[in-house]
C-alpha cells in the first residue's frame, strides 16, 4: 500500500530543522503504527511539493530513517517502512489525553445491557452448528447472485448504483414484493404503501418511534423475540408481556388498554409455533374492539414445507389495523439487511421521512441486485432448496432427538429452521452452551427470549438451517451426553 502525501503536514511552531520534523513526523508514525511495514512512502519529489520545500531536504529525511532502520530501500521502487521497523509499547494515552467528560451525566439514553441472543461469527469453523439465522453456502446460489450484482453494476443499471434516491425505493424491486411476493400472502398493496427498510429490526424500530411513547402501552410474546423487546424500552412505553402457548400468542391474555401488539403468527420466534386461524380472528377481533394496531412480524412463512402456509394476519385485515414486516435477510442471507415495511399510506408516509432522517434509503445497488435475484427466478428456487434440505435436516433431527430422549419444547407442525428444546430444570442452558462450545457444537440459550431475570433458564433452540444432515446425529449425541454429565 502505498501512502499519500496528505499525510504529510508541517508544524509551524516546531522548533528544529525542515528535516528534522520530516524525521519526526515519520518515525513517530511507525512506532503508534500508523504506518506499517512494508507500505511505501510518498517519493522525495511529490512530498517536497506537497510540503513547499525542497527535495534535498526530504532525501536526507528519509536516508536518515534508512540508517535508523525505520525505513528501507528497493531498487527504482522508492522507500518503504522497514519489516522490522522499531515499534512503541504506548498505548497512545497521556495525561493531556485524560477523557474529562461525565459519561454518565452526558448519555442521555443507554442502549447496552439488554439480554440478546449470542452470535458466534466464526460459526462455520464448528463442526456442529445448530445456530439460527444463518446463511448456508451449500444452498446459496454465489455464481447467480454475483451475475446480479454484476448486472446491477453495469453501465445500463449505473443509476441504481450511483444515484441518491433520496425518499425513494428501487421501482423494481417494489413491484415484485408487490406483485409477487405479498400476493403470496393474501395481501394488496399498492406502492405507496411499500417501504424498503434495513432489515425486519429496522422495521420494528421505525414502527414503535412513531407509534409508542409516554402514555402508551406494547403487548408482546413472551417467550418472544429480544430485539422487539428491546425497542420497545426505549420508546418509554408500558410494557405487557403475554404468555404464549402451543398455538403462540392468546389473544385473551393481552390487556383490554394495549396501544399496540407485536406478534409473530407465521412461525413465532423462539417456539416456532404457528398461530391457528381461530385465534388469528380473535386477534383482529380484540383489536378492532378495543382499537389496537397489530404488528405483524411475518418472518420463515417461506419455511412452511410441512403444511401450506396460513394468510397473512394482514390478508384478513378489513380496517386497516395491521402493520405488516417482512425481510430478505433470513432467506437470502443475513448481511443483505433488506426488508420492507407495509401499512396503510399515512404511517408509510410518516416511516419514509423517519427513515429519511436517519438513513436516507438503503443502498441502492443492493436494491437493484435483490430486485434482478428476484425478477430472474433466483431466489423461488432457492427458497425450495431450502426446503427440500429443511425438510430432510428436520426428519433426521427429529429421529436424533428422540433416540436420545432430548424434551422437545416447540416444533413447528408448519415447517420453520429449527426446534424450541427444554433441558431438565437444574441446567442453566447458558453453562451447557459454553460446555458444548468446547467440544464444538453450537446451540443457542434460551433465557433472553424471556422477559425479565426471573425468567425460565433451562430452555434452548437447536437450527438446522446451518448444519449438514450427515453431523446432526453425532451432534445431538453430544448435546445429550453433556446434558447428562451436567
Amino acid at each position: 500500500m502505498a501512502l499519500s502525501e496528505d499525510l504529510f503536514f508541517l508544524d509551524p511552531a516546531f522548533e528544529g530543522s525542515l528535516q528534522s520534523q520530516i524525521r519526526q513526523i515519520v518515525a513517530s508514525a511507525i512506532l503508534s503504527r500508523r504506518f506499517l511495514p512494508g507500505e511505501r512512502l510518498p517519493s522525495s519529489r511529490k512530498l517536497a511539493k506537497h510540503l513547499g520545500i525542497s527535495r534535498i531536504t526530504v532525501t536526507l529525511s528519509y536516508q536518515e530513517l534508512v540508517a535508523d532502520g525505520y525505513l528501507a530501500t528497493r531498487s527504482r521502487s522508492g522507500y518503504f517502512v522497514a519489516d522490522d521497523a522499531p515499534t512503541s509499547t504506548f498505548d497512545g494515552t497521556t495525561a493531556d489525553r485524560t477523557d474529562k467528560v461525565d459519561w454518565s451525566t452526558a448519555l442521555q439514553r443507554r442502549y447496552t445491557g439488554a439480554p440478546m441472543v449470542a452470535k458466534s461469527f466464526n460459526w462455520q469453523s464448528y463442526p456442529y452448528p445448530f445456530i439460527y439465522g444463518q446463511a448456508d453456502p451449500q444452498l446459496f446460489s454465489h455464481s447467480n447472485w454475483r451475475l446480479c450484482a454484476h448486472q446491477a453494476l453495469g453501465k445500463k443499471e449505473f443509476d441504481s448504483l450511483t444515484s441518491d434516491y433520496a425518499e425513494e425505493d428501487d421501482a423494481q424491486l417494489i413491484d415484485f414484493i408487490a406483485r409477487h411476493t405479498l400476493t403470496r400472502r393474501g395481501i394488496q398493496a399498492n406502492r405507496d404503501q411499500i417501504l424498503l427498510t434495513v432489515g425486519a429490526q429496522n422495521a420494528l424500530w421505525m414502527v414503535g418511534q412513531l407509534l409508542l411513547g409516554k402514555g402508551r402501552k406494547a403487548a408482546f410474546e413472551n417467550p418472544g423475540y429480544p430485539g422487539v423487546r428491546d425497542i420497545l424500552r426505549h420508546t418509554d412505553c408500558a410494557l405487557a408481556p403475554v404468555d404464549i402457548d402451543e398455538n403462540g400468542m392468546i389473544p385473551d391474555l393481552v390487556p383490554l388498554d394495549t396501544d399496540v401488539v407485536f406478534t409473530t403468527p407465521s412461525h413465532h420466534a423462539p417456539t416456532a409455533a404457528t398461530m391457528p386461524m381461530a385465534r388469528r380472528h380473535a386477534l383482529l377481533e380484540l383489536a378492532s374492539a378495543q382499537d389496537m394496531i397489530v404488528v405483524e412480524d411475518d418472518y420463515e412463512f417461506e419455511m412452511s414445507f410441512l403444511n401450506a402456509p396460513s394468510p397473512a394476519l394482514k390478508s384478513l385485515d378489513t380496517e386497516g389495523r395491521v402493520i405488516y414486516v417482512g425481510s430478505f435477510s433470513k432467506s437470502l442471507f443475513p448481511g443483505l439487511r433488506l426488508g420492507y415495511l407495509v401499512g396503510s399510506e399515512p404511517l408509510i408516509r410518516q416511516a419514509r421521512a423517519l427513515r429519511t432522517t436517519v438513513l436516507r434509503h438503503p443502498p441502492g445497488h443492493m436494491q437493484r441486485t435483490t430486485a434482478n435475484f428476484l425478477a430472474l427466478g433466483h431466489y423461488d428456487a432457492l427458497i425450495r432448496r431450502m426446503k427440500d434440505a429443511y425438510f430432510e435436516r428436520r426428519q433426521v433431527m427429529a429421529k436424533a432427538l428422540e433416540e436420545h430422549e432430548l424434551t422437545v419444547a416447540g416444533s413447528a407442525s408448519f415447517g420453520g429452521s429449527s426446534f424450541w428444546m427444554r433441558a431438565p430444570d437444574h441446567v442453566d442452558t447458558i453453562d451447557l452452551a459454553r460446555s458444548l462450545k468446547a467440544e464444538g457444537v453450537l446451540i443457542e440459550p434460551g433465557a433472553p427470549f424471556f422477559e425479565g431475570p426471573d425468567g425460565p433458564r433451562n430452555h434452548y433452540r437447536l437450527a438446522y438451517s446451518s448444519i449438514d444432515s450427515r453431523m446432526i446425529p453425532k451432534g445431538i449425541s453430544i448435546i445429550s451426553k453433556t446434558i447428562r454429565n451436567f
